[in-house]
């Protein structure tokens, strides 16, 4: 490990102790790294604009960042145990290559800031890669509402059989579920798009700092004004992105549960893509369905990250260490979310319905709240025609399109309102371009 930055003369650095405190931090900046440099050349510049660097100085440390960055992503550059961490890498490499003008770059600033800054810089990439594929989805399921919007799918209720709904309910319900998602991905985004940079280790510098210009630079929206609040949000702003994320893997969870009960045999509905399944290493007649299993068990790594960080917040104002141990449970999560909401739009887009399957699945008991509503409809007060229809002699096979097109209430088999759902997508996608 290279010099360390706040190693003091006299004070020997013991290597167990070093690798605790490090942690796998250099590993996860690697995540960062990307946002560090493109921070610390705003900083540069704001170093520049009050006199604490030359111009040559900013041109120089402009085009090393710029090559740095390059090297990063070509692979000439390893973020590796060479360093303590990603902050720490960009300053060695900086002095090393200029001299004072890399020992100046540190003028102003903290790694409290500097991993505040690179946070919420990738957490606004995590989060818009969350919104367009929470977008993505609605699309393809109002897509499939529309097209499938009367095919007879049985409803069920306590995992028994209800009454008769159609795959054009089941596609607008996670048309709207992600919907929701999207906006939520996106109004978490929107509350912590704001600029720590210049708050230091959360008591400000003495120096006239330009944060508004940085904040400009940076392509955040406003400014995180208080340099104490800079470093009491910390935490607090990771789990409400995670918890927009979990959002969507949470629903993502439950149509999984959907999808794994209908492609067992015993339901039979539907057909996962043969690349969304693998075989058993000693059962030769099987296929198992591990994708959309591994995609319902995701929601627990999600989860499992905001409770980490929930954890760690049991603390006075003020930055603490605890807080590094945040950084690997906010990867994790976003890294298993993000991966497998990606698998979810190809899958949907290629389930395959067996629809004699789900009609024959049609008793006649799933008529029967049907035959109540049409006899209250008559004049018959609801719980007497609750109690003539609950009588297994009246029960006949009914209509599956009939009891579909008589369901007429907002929302249901009989008016999906689906051009209200597109109206909110379509709303949705233009404010996606627009940003």
């Amino acid at each position: 490990m290279s010099g360390l930055l706040w190693q003091k003369p006299g004070v020997a650095v013991d290597a167990g102790i070093q690798a605790f405190l490090a942690g796998d931090d250099v590993v996860l900046d690697r995540e960062f790294f990307l946002h560090d440099i493109a921070a610390s050349r705003v900083h540069a510049q704001g170093l520049r604009q009050i006199g604490i660097l030359s111009d040559d100085e900013l041109a120089g440390l402009e085009r090393e960042l710029d090559a740095l960055a390059d090297d990063f992503r070509s692979g000439a550059f390893v973020l590796d145990a060479t360093f303590e961490d990603g902050h720490s890498a960009i300053e060695a490499r900086l002095t090393r290559r200029l001299g004072d003008a890399g020992r100046r770059i540190h003028t102003g600033r903290s790694r409290n800031d500097q991993v505040l800054v690179a946070t919420r810089l990738w957490l606004k990439d995590q989060l818009a890669t969350t919104r367009a594929l929470c977008v993505e989805v609605a699309g393809i399921a109002l897509d499939r509402a529309r097209a499938e919007a009367d095919v007879p799918l049985p409803g069920y209720s306590h995992l028994q059989r209800a009454v008769v709904s159609s795959l054009g309910m089941w596609w607008a319900g996670w048309a709207e579920a992600f919907i929701d998602d999207a906006v939520r991905a996106g109004h978490t985004r929107d509350w912590l798009d704001a600029n720590p940079m210049g708050s230091a280790a959360g008591y400000g510098v003495n120096l006239p700092l330009q944060r508004d210009a940085a904040t400009q630079a940076l392509g955040f929206a406003r400014l995180q004004v208080s340099a104490t609040y800079a470093q009491l949000s910390r935490g607090k702003f990771e789990i409400a992105a995670l918890e927009a994320l979990g959002s969507a893997v949470g629903d993502l969870r439950r149509l999984a549960w959907d999808l794994s009960l209908f492609t067992s045999t015993e339901f039979g509905f539907v057909t996962l893509p043969a690349r969304y399944t693998t075989g058993s290493s000693i059962m030769p007649n099987k296929r198992n369905p591990d994708v959309i299993e591994l995609m319902r068990a995701t929601y627990a790594s999600v989860t499992a990250a905001r409770s980490e960080l929930e954890h760690l917040l049991s603390l006075p104002s003020g930055y603490h260490r605890d807080l590094q141990l945040g950084k690997g449970a906010l990867v994790h999560g976003f890294g298993k979310g993000l991966q497998a909401l990606s698998l979810l739009p190809d899958l949907l887009r290629h389930l395959d319905w067996d629809q004699v399957r789900m009609r024959a699945a049609l008793e006649p008991s799933m008529y029967a709240t049907d035959l109540a509503v049409d006899m209250a409809r008559d004049g018959v007060p609801f719980r007497d025609a609750y109690r003539q229809a609950a009588d297994p002699a009246r029960w006949a096979q009914g209509d599956p399109a009939a009891s579909l097109a008589a369901r007429s209430s907002p929302g249901a088999a009989g008016d999906l309102r689906l051009d209200v759902l597109h109206t909110r997508l379509d709303a949705l996608q233009a404010a996606a371009v627009d940003g």
